[in-house]
């Protein structure tokens, strides 16, 4: 072993099923009693009933609380904005974010914008310092995908359509609940995206430059319960043993990017966000599909132990392989075709690909990105069929 390298904080996590109910009394032992709550939820969650569940408990426990659920699609500045008004309006002392990664982002910005009241957009790339003590912050993730109950990074569309981010170990939330009975009602087109997402942060995390020995545990577990359960989790929505494994897979997943980065398919999938409403876990697969072979070029050892966590031979073209055997069993739209790109400029995509938001995925990308790269890897995302 060579090198140095140290490993972040990790938020206490608490996993298994039912362990919503516990939410009421892990505000009262952050804060003490009657303390105010913002909870920031995914909208979808009403239906299924979670939401009344989750306020039930904060109440049950005696913390006040109020619902912001006024959002859709991936966080954007101006919702995290309005979410940080009413936080402010509410006196909330402690935000608790429950949805997917949409829901959690903007929670864990709005613990920093309702503490200071700065908008979001001060703290974009990092270039204002945030406030000295954000409010307390609880994760309560019900899709299997961003693993941002664990990171230190919140990631936003501004008011100029750019998907920016945030990142400052403040910004970590204090607790991660993870209850696998919250993902029970996902739709399997959106297990399979976010799946995916999960496990292309695990395998660009000990692939990358920035990867570390110690990272590798988490990441290779993480890529072991993805790759050996979201099939199933998606197949059969109600198979509880999958969804955990997958939810606790992402949890994994977002530790080794908390501490090693992402790499070529997220520098691809976010300037693709810029250009055309794909959603971020699909684009980031798709781009995964249509990169590692090229990436893995220059780290065959690495690859070699993804595809021993998938449960392939040490090689990294069964690491390959494997990822796109899964991919094309989850059942999710290959081709980008008429999604409101233009497939005969690449060089679009190239464009964003080179922007200086998405430069350190770049950088961090074991095999060297020149210039003269970035068209040739755009036209393999539009090639795939």
């Amino acid at each position: 072993m060579t090198g140095q390298f140290s490993i972040n904080a990790i938020p206490k996590i608490l996993f298994g099923s039912g362990r919503l109910a516990e939410i009421g009394d892990k505000v009262t032992a952050l804060t003490g009693s009657t303390a105010p709550v913002l909870l920031i939820v995914d909208p979808a969650l009403a239906k299924q009933g979670i939401t009344a569940r989750a306020l039930q408990h904060l109440q049950q426990a005696g913390h006040e609380s109020r619902i912001f659920d006024a959002f859709s699609g991936e966080p954007k500045s101006s919702t995290i904005d309005q979410a940080s008004a009413a936080a402010v309006d509410a006196h909330a002392r402690v935000i608790v974010g429950l949805g997917g990664g949409t829901a959690l982002d903007t929670a864990k910005l709005v613990s920093a914008c309702a503490a200071s009241g700065a908008p979001a957009e001060t703290y974009e790339l990092c270039k204002s310092p945030l406030p000295a003590e954000p409010l307390p912050f609880i994760a309560v993730p019900t899709t299997a995908g961003t693993g941002s109950e664990v990171t230190s990074t919140s990631v936003f569309t501004n008011s100029k359509g750019v998907k920016v981010w945030a990142w400052d170990p403040r910004l970590k939330p204090r607790l991660a609940l993870l209850d696998p009975e919250l993902t029970l009602g996902v739709p399997p087109p959106i297990t399979a995206a976010t799946g995916l997402d999960a496990l292309v942060h695990a395998i660009e995390a000990c692939t990358n430059r920035n990867r570390n020995d110690i990272a590798d545990l988490y990441c290779h577990r993480a890529i072991s319960l993805i790759a050996a359960n979201l099939k199933r989790a998606v197949e059969d929505g109600s198979d509880l043993e999958a969804r955990g494994a997958v939810l606790l897979g992402s949890c994994l997943a977002g530790i080794g990017i908390d501490n090693c980065g992402t790499a070529l398919a997220h520098n691809i999938s976010h300037a693709l966000a810029a250009l055309a409403p794909i959603a971020h876990g699909r684009a980031t697969g798709l781009a995964m599909l249509a990169t590692m072979d090229w990436v893995a070029e220059a780290a065959p050892e690495h690859f070699a132990n993804v595809a021993v966590a998938m449960g392939e031979p040490p090689d990294a073209s069964a690491a390959v392989a494997a990822f796109e055997r899964l991919v094309r069993s989850l059942g999710i739209k290959i081709s980008i075709d008429g999604e409101g790109l233009d497939l005969n400029r690449p060089e679009h995509l190239a464009e964003q690909m080179a922007a200086p938001e998405n430069a350190p995925m770049r950088k961090s990308t074991r095999r060297t990105i020149v210039d003269d790269d970035l068209v040739p890897l755009a036209r393999r995302l539009f090639a795939l069929h």
